[in-house]
């Protein structure tokens, strides 16, 4: 079959500049990001710096720094700080809406299929998944989570374009049987009785 129907893995990660970054076809921006957060993990993981201090403290460097800078340049006849006019716009703000509207309803629309209709496999897939964050939860702090997740972020991409074919043949023995796995469930879900709440509305 060759290629046929494969995904490409940078449409998936919407192509630009992130699926640039991710897939490490601009390198700058791939170990700029990697240095940074791995600077950040070990100053506040391992030197135990605090967070809200060290920004505090980072953000109050740079205001006396601007402001002398100011002042400075009014004396001596020099540029101002290269400080660009920040805006939100109502776009933005109205698109960052729509994308919390999507995921609000999605799990809305997840929670109606385990509480109203009773869909086992729904409920079986938000408990597996729930399970696996609080285990992954328990064995990493926050901070170590987020920057694991950069690490991942930053090598599932290049690795799953490298050996896309082998995974996928994976993947496909893992959907079947899962798939089996889900179907025998409901057939057991379908052999319980009637609950007490539909039997009341029959009444």
């Amino acid at each position: 079959m060759g290629d046929i129907g494969r995904i490409s893995v940078y449409d998936a990660l919407g192509g630009g500049a992130v699926a640039d970054t991710l897939l490490w076809r601009k390198c700058y921006g791939g170990v700029v990001t990697l240095i940074g957060s791995t600077v950040v993990w070990l100053l506040f993981e391992r030197a135990g710096y605090n967070f809200l201090a060290l920004f505090a403290n980072t953000l109050l460097l740079l205001v006396v720094i601007l402001f002398f800078w100011a002042k400075s340049a009014s004396l001596l006849n020099r540029p101002l700080p290269p400080i660009p006019n920040l805006d939100i716009s109502e776009e933005s703000v109205l698109q960052a809406a729509d994308e919390m509207r999507v995921w609000f309803n999605s799990a809305l629309s997840t929670l109606h299929e385990i509480a109203v209709d009773g869909n086992l496999r729904t409920l079986i897939l938000v408990a597996f998944g729930l399970w696996l964050i609080s285990f992954i939860g328990s064995l990493f702090n926050f901070l170590t989570l987020i920057y694991v997740g950069i690490l991942l972020s930053f090598s599932v991409p290049i690795l799953y374009e490298t050996f896309q074919a082998q995974v996928d043949e994976k993947l496909v023995v893992v959907h079947k049987n899962m798939s089996g796995v889900l179907k025998k469930a409901d057939l057991i879900l379908q052999k319980i009785p009637v609950s007490q709440k539909k039997e009341k509305k029959s009444e």
